[in-house]
């Protein structure tokens, strides 16, 4: 197979291990809806949090009675807003967690949240009840663009969570969106150079997306989301995202995701590496593996009818599908060769039964979209801005 020279990747230690296994835990409930959000996130009046805590205690014990003989590697509080949890309801849950599964020594605890000062405010009693890594959605550093996204902090706020956080756990990372509204390539490189120069160990950078459900789709749709980037100066944008964070070492170890050696979201790293993951709450995705098969399951979206379906002792998950063979093969290939680190060609043959074309591979190689290594494959920094034909050339 043709080959490629590139730099030694600060993941090969860990890139053949076992992908690990994560749970994840989502708390629908925010202050305000995004207009850019299309995550299940919904705004209520009032929670019953003892109520909810009941009910994440019951689905835990559910799904524990099969899987409770695993090492859980991994917890991630997403959604909605868990930093609106009260810091005793996390607690709660985590020590339910700790009774049903046997956690890793290294037991990532990741809890997503706002950087307003309300809830920096509550960041301590996180980590007191186990919290060891913050997601902060910092979105944008200045007022105008918060506002413009629905935001309800400001830029003085985002910063001193960002400290706050800091003074609390080692491993904080924070978000950006950018390609926004009126944006120049000029601008987005000052303001992610203000990001750098805060000195972060992970850094997590979306391009603005527009989703059919959300008011920006809305408005979209009607023409009324003036000055949104063209495709060029978006891929303008990405090499001027890529090239700035490599400059101050923190490498794209994801797509959008960027971070100093050994500060990667191990959580996140088990999805796009394969690896299983319990979904607990709303709307929460999982996989599972026994044996040669693999089934994904989903929860009830709608909260009301998810926490009276725990309740009522009924299922709260359907199963979406066995997923076969051809389909396990082809999920592997769509989040592996999201990575840096790239997918793993006898790992791929393993789970497919067949191997991936060489014929392919070698011609997307010559283009310079593909690097090629010993048992492993994946996309080259110009490969990254078209990875969804590149996968489809592949599987």
């Amino acid at each position: 197979m043709t080959s490629t020279v590139r730099t030694p990747d600060f993941l090969a230690s860990a890139r053949d291990s076992l992908p690990g296994f994560g749970l994840y835990i989502h708390w629908p409930f925010c202050a305000a809806k995004c207009p850019y959000c299309d995550f299940n996130s919904h705004v209520v009046s009032a929670i019953d949090f003892d109520r909810w805590g009941r009910a994440f205690e019951a689905e835990i014990s559910r799904v524990g009675k099969d899987t409770g003989d695993r090492v859980l590697n991994t917890v991630f509080f997403g959604g909605g807003t868990p930093s609106l949890m009260p810091a005793e309801l996390v607690a709660r849950i985590l020590s339910n967690v700790r009774q049903t599964w046997r956690a890793a020594n290294d037991l990532e605890v990741t809890l997503e949240a706002n950087p307003t000062s309300v809830e920096a405010r509550r960041f301590k009693g996180f980590v007191d009840a186990g919290v060891n890594r913050f997601s902060i959605g910092v979105q944008a550093l200045d007022d105008p663009s918060l506002k413009r996204l629905g935001r309800l902090h400001s830029v003085s706020e985002a910063l001193s969570s960002i400290e706050v956080a800091r003074s609390l756990v080692d491993r904080v990372s924070f978000d950006l969106i950018y390609a926004r509204q009126d944006q120049t390539r000029s601008a987005w490189a000052r303001e992610l150079k203000e990001a750098l120069a805060l000195e972060p160990t992970h850094l997590s950078l979306y391009q603005l997306s527009i989703e059919d459900g959300t008011a920006f789709g809305a408005r979209h749709a009607v023409g009324k989301l003036r000055g949104l980037p063209d495709a060029e100066l978006s891929a303008d944008m990405y090499e001027t995202t890529q090239e700035l964070c490599e400059n101050a070492g923190l490498r794209a170890y994801e797509v959008s995701n960027h971070a100093q050696p050994e500060q990667e979201s191990r959580h996140n790293l088990i999805y796009w590496r394969g690896g299983d993951y319990l979904g607990i709450g709303p709307g929460a995705h999982g996989r599972l593996s026994n044996g040669r098969t693999r089934r994904a399951t989903v929860a009830e979206r709608a909260p009301t009818r998810w926490l009276n379906g725990v309740e009522a002792g009924g299922a709260t998950h359907e199963v979406l599908q066995l997923i076969d063979r051809d389909e396990q093969a082809a999920e592997y290939v769509m989040m592996a060769l999201r990575l840096n680190e790239g997918l793993s060609i006898h790992r791929y043959a393993a789970i497919s039964g067949n191997t991936l074309c060489e014929k392919t591979i070698n011609l997307l190689v010559e283009d310079g979209l593909l690097w090629s290594e010993p048992d492993r494959i994946g996309t080259t920094a110009r490969g990254r801005l078209v990875l969804n034909a590149i996968i489809r050339e592949l599987i």
